[in-house]
């Protein structure tokens, strides 16, 4: 088989930054993560070694000089010392277990340092979805000119209606090449069509680098589970805005606040946070509600919502970004982060619908125990973690 990732690049910036803030705050924590397929697929037989083929690939996958220099260019907000690391780092396939049982169903679990292993999600994640297409042999679907053609009238659409959005979809692309292809047609159409709206770019740092896009992200839920696990999650929220601040200084203020829902978040939101930080990504539950809770927050505290930004990114497609757009426009400054309706939307393909989430983690590697973590969603059904440990979250959170 091919390799599927032969840049190191292609990956989603918040990957890096969120590499860059663990290094800074928490160098020697180490962490556990598990893969869950939501729909159970069965896979392909022999599917497990040929993964472990591609995960051993990424050992000779390193970053080169013009990816450091676009990085430089284009995200002035991560330190220098960083590509120092960045320079230096190898993949290693000791952080990765594979396993495939006799129904054919995966497991997949991660173990090591935090600042290593952190990279490997997205990747493994994009290998997985582009592997099971060419096993199968329905990557025959995945036609280029279609995606090509489709993706233009989504972003001229996405423009007309004043939407400002961005590629979201690395980690459930139906293949590198169908990315690119995507990325291509709308650079090019929101060059040729300005405003009202645009295409911002790209969470794709090769993408963005190859169409000198600008990097979009920041953060994931894995920061705030991660701190719940070592500190607990009725002040998680507040621990990791001030680890952010820590590092970036007020840049990269986008905070992603769901990862143990609304309440809490508005109670560890305070005046100070809500001012530092740019704005506040809605990744799950109702975006409509959300939003009203949001703006309610904010007034709250004397701030005006209408300056600040708030970004949807939860399972949105062209029609519901626009309808976002005409309900949001002169509430917020609404943007939207689009993922596999942009990489993964073929005639009679199916996407995947799976992840890698954070299960356990401790603070240090001295220590002979990891504490266990879970994310709880506004969505029914996604709480991700052992049923036992999202029960004890609920219930130290009064849910």
């Amino acid at each position: 088989m091919r390799q599927i990732i032969n840049h190191f690049t292609d990956d989603d910036l918040y990957k890096f930054t969120m590499c860059c803030a663990v290094i800074d705050n928490f160098p020697r924590a180490q962490v556990k993560y598990a893969f869950t397929d939501r729909d159970n697929t069965v896979y392909p037989p022999g599917f497990d070694a040929e993964l472990r083929k591609q995960i051993e690939m990424l050992e000779s996958v390193v970053i080169t000089d013009e990816e450091v220099e676009f990085m430089k260019r284009r995200c002035p907000y991560i330190p220098f010392w960083f590509y120092t690391y960045l320079k230096g780092f190898r993949y290693s396939r000791e952080w990765v277990k594979v396993r495939q049982d006799e129904e054919g169903h995966l497991e997949i679990e991660f173990e090591g340092c935090w600042s290593a292993t952190i990279l490997l999600e997205v990747k493994v994640l994009a290998i997985i979805s582009e592997l099971y297409y060419e096993m199968t042999g329905e990557n025959r679907k995945i036609n280029l000119d279609y995606c090509y053609s489709a993706s233009r009238t989504k972003a001229s659409r996405l423009i007309e209606a004043g939407c400002c959005f961005s590629d979201f979809g690395t980690r459930r692309r139906a293949s590198f090449d169908a990315q690119d292809t995507l990325v291509k047609a709308m650079s090019e159409c929101s060059r040729q069509n300005p405003g009202p709206g645009r295409f911002i770019g790209t969470s794709n740092v090769y993408f963005a680098m190859k169409y000198d896009l600008i990097p979009i992200g920041t953060m994931a839920h894995e920061l705030i589970c991660a701190i719940a696990g070592m500190f607990g999650p009725q002040m998680a929220n507040h621990l990791a805005m001030k680890t952010w601040a820590t590092t970036y200084r007020g840049a990269l203020g986008t905070f992603l606040y769901d990862t143990y829902g609304w309440n809490i978040f508005s109670l560890n939101f305070s005046e100070d946070y809500a001012n530092m930080f740019k704005g506040l990504r809605v990744d799950s539950g109702d975006n409509y509600e959300q939003l009203d809770k949001i703006c309610a927050k904010y007034r709250s505290l004397g701030i005006d919502p209408s300056t600040k930004q708030v970004v949807f990114s939860n399972a949105l497609n062209t029609d519901e970004a626009i309808r976002l757009q005409n309900h949001a426009k002169g509430k917020c400054i609404p943007s939207y982060g689009i993922g596999t309706h942009f990489t993964n939307d073929f005639p009679d393909l199916k996407p995947r619908n799976i992840v890698i989430k954070l299960t356990e983690v401790k603070i240090t590697e001295s220590w002979d125990f990891y504490n266990d973590t879970c994310k709880l969603s506004e969505d029914r059904g996604k709480h991700t973690g052992k049923p036992e440990v999202v029960k004890m979250f609920k219930e130290i959170l009064h849910i």
